[in-house]
């Protein structure tokens, strides 16, 4: 299997590329679906083994520019676990499994019982129960920052981070005066892994999976995209109506009961709940509403200028670039986003990070790229926390 980026220069270029999505199973990395490739945009895809030179051919045939990002992808999926730390436990320098993550959750909580606790808010389509961290010192009417991981099961380095911020906090409280202040005055709520089925299946059946693992009646095709399926325009921009799509919004918003335990949890604990932080991967974006709509915020400047410093911070320590802005005009339109509706809940700072890469290992990012990538994050997301404890509302 071959990744490819093709920039393409005009709309008859689009034109090719949709018609080699409508011929043969196209999985596209960025964007992630053929309705959204435009002129001038660079464009990731994954073909299957036995098409990729025909592929190569058609594209060449065609006059479309192209590269090849990953020759091999077997190759890279087995070069990913280049990690030093070959425990068989737990580690925050490789991926973990669900099974070790779960168990981390429960030994993360007794170890640090003043610090943090563990609940469950919901299960699975698979019945799997979904855990949640409660992170803070114990204190009177606390506001909140509510974070989540793993919405797209082959987003590996997603929950790789939410592990590590837990991490980081349970280990630098009292010694980080930032850290400290935050879990003093906020709590943080954090999901380590909201498609835990999409995210198995990663692990066991198909590495590039990203749905969930719904059945969908009437249709052979399983899943749902979890970040269409949220009550924010659903299914009209970026979203499709077909099951057999990567980007499915879902039979009805919230349709999926992932979705549905996590905007259950954040509409119980609304009035306290003051930041929304959900972590994505790839193409190194902070990102903030609107995707649905072209529409900016209220609050677009403020939003504006909390994204630039906190790209700002982040880029302090390896210098990786971040482009931000509102989604629809900084990436593309997509409706159904869990940022925008938690937004439009009136949680007025709500952000999407997209991780690295920019693509040259995209969603097969190597465990020797995990601490880098989550210390540089820490220093956006801490940034971000640490104004919104200042401008609470």
């Amino acid at each position: 299997q071959k990744v490819f980026r093709v920039i393409l220069q005009n709309d008859e270029q689009v034109e090719i590329i949709n018609s080699l999505a409508s011929n043969m199973q196209v999985d596209f990395w960025q964007p992630d679906s053929v309705t959204l490739v435009r002129p001038k945009m660079q464009v990731d895809f994954r073909i299957e083994a036995d098409l990729s030179s025909e592929v190569e051919d058609f594209l060449k045939e065609s006059g479309v520019e192209y590269r090849v990002l990953i020759d091999n992808l077997q190759d890279a999926v087995d070069a990913q676990f280049d990690s030093k730390a070959r425990t068989t436990g737990h580690s925050y320098e490789k991926y973990n499994n669900w099974e070790t993550i779960a168990a981390w959750t429960a030994d993360i909580a007794a170890q640090n019982p003043d610090l943090v606790s563990r609940s469950v808010i919901g299960e699975t389509y698979e019945g799997r129960p979904m855990y949640i961290l409660k992170m803070g010192k114990s204190g009177s009417n606390k506001k909140a920052i509510f974070m989540d991981c793993g919405f797209h099961a082959r987003e590996w380095i997603s929950p790789a981070f939410c592990q590590w911020f837990v991490k980081e906090a349970v280990e630098t409280y009292g010694k980080d005066t930032v850290m400290t202040t935050l879990l003093d005055n906020l709590d943080f709520y954090v999901l380590p892994v909201v498609n835990i089925d999409g995210y198995v299946y990663t692990w066991t059946n198909d590495r590039m999976w990203r749905k969930t693992r719904s059945k969908n009646a009437g249709s052979r095709c399983i899943g749902t995209d979890p970040n269409r399926n949220f009550n924010a325009g659903w299914c009209t921009l970026g979203a499709s109506k077909s099951p057999c799509d990567s980007t499915y919004c879902g039979s009805a918003p919230e349709s999926e009961k992932e979705t549905k335990a996590l905007a259950d949890f954040i509409r119980e604990h609304l009035s306290t709940i003051k930041a929304y932080l959900t972590i994505h991967s790839y193409s190194q974006l902070l990102l903030f509403p609107y995707s649905y709509t072209y529409k900016l915020p209220s609050n677009y400047e403020e939003l504006n200028s909390i994204a630039r410093a906190a790209s700002k911070e982040l880029a302090s320590l390896y210098n990786t670039k971040y482009t931000y802005g509102p989604g629809a005009t900084t990436i593309y339109p997509a409706a159904g986003g869990s940022d925008d509706w938690a937004y439009d809940e009136g949680i007025k700072y709500s952000f999407t990070f997209e991780l690295r890469d920019t693509g040259r290992y995209g969603f097969i990012l190597p465990e020797s790229q995990i601490k880098p990538t989550c210390e540089e994050t820490l220093l956006a997301v801490k940034y971000i926390a640490n104004y919104v404890l200042e401008h609470l509302y």
